[in-house]
């Protein structure tokens, strides 16, 4: 049977934050964290808690910025590296010092920094479509397609973008779930619809500042970008064992962007799902859970 879900929980961390989480399973059980990207919330991972509830501790946070969680007003806070301390002191709230790490989109962005500066805290990484740092940064910089198909990120780090996104009752954000690959979205009807729509009504400008506090985004002629930084693909290398699964319909993040992947990765799993669109979490959960499922079998 599925694990039931239980919603309204809350850590206060000792750097300030305090973040929601919804979590299924019982405590103790060997910890499997998942994180979200934009612009969802802990809901994203609904399937995946019932489904993991029922033999591990499966606990999905809301994301600084997001939805329950603290939104902090300062755009430097979003940066990465405070992020993964949030996570950090959240595995250490739960009772943990490791854990099984998945994740997706900005989760993922995240996720590659934690097992990059903390991995003696994951047991094993599952990414879902989204890049490794350095190979993004390489892309953003010298891949005209790359550009193109990120030149959203500009938009939505420009002020008035909360405002824009939140016209005529979040139109656009909906059509976020319909613009990056695939033709519709079944899945976003019904409750999963009220519950965006609720998340969303709790303010944007802590989700977009994930956007504005990164330096990863489209250079223009005013502004280089991660063309600026001086890059070391060494520093970005990862030494947990590491699932990638890439729906590769994804406009924004084409599957190019696996390419090289397996020189920054020592123990690296690709699952390739050529017909899943960015949001492959909900399009096929039950694939999702067999791979993390097969992934985690030793763990």
């Amino acid at each position: 049977m599925p694990a039931e879900i239980v919603e309204n929980q809350f850590a206060s961390l000792s750097n300030g934050t305090r973040l929601h989480y919804a979590s299924a399973g019982q405590p103790g059980r060997p910890l499997i964290l998942f994180l979200h990207g934009f612009p969802e919330f802990w809901y994203e991972w609904q399937a995946q808690l019932a489904e993991f509830g029922q033999d591990w501790h499966a606990v999905a946070p809301d994301l600084r910025g997001f939805n329950l969680s603290d939104q902090p007003a300062d755009v430097s806070a979003y940066r990465a590296r405070h992020i993964v301390e949030d996570l950090r002191l959240l595995i250490g709230h739960l009772g943990y010092q490791q854990c099984v790490l998945v994740a997706h989109d900005w989760g993922g962005a995240i996720a590659w920094n934690m097992a990059i500066a903390l991995p003696q805290m994951l047991k094993r990484l599952v990414i879902i479509n989204a890049p490794n740092p350095w190979l993004f940064a390489q892309a953003l910089v010298h891949d005209p397609l790359q550009q193109q198909a990120s030149a959203y990120m500009n938009w939505l780090r420009q002020p008035g973008a909360e405002e824009a996104l939140a016209k005529d009752a979040y139109q656009r954000m909906e059509s976020l779930f319909v613009g990056m690959g695939q033709r519709s979205a079944p899945w976003f009807a019904g409750e999963a619809r009220a519950r965006y729509l609720e998340s969303w009504s709790k303010g944007l400008t802590g989700a977009l500042n994930y956007y504005r506090a990164s330096p990863m985004y489209p250079p223009t002629e005013a502004d280089p970008g991660p063309a600026r930084l001086q890059l070391n693909p060494e520093d970005f290398r990862v030494r947990v064992p590491t699932l990638v699964i890439w729906g590769e319909s994804d406009v924004a993040l084409p599957s190019n962007l696996l390419d090289g992947l397996d020189t920054l990765v020592d123990d690296l799993e690709v699952a390739r799902i050529p017909e899943g669109s960015h949001w492959v979490v909900h399009e096929q959960p039950e694939r999702i859970n067999r791979l993390i499922r097969g992934f985690t079998a030793s763990s």
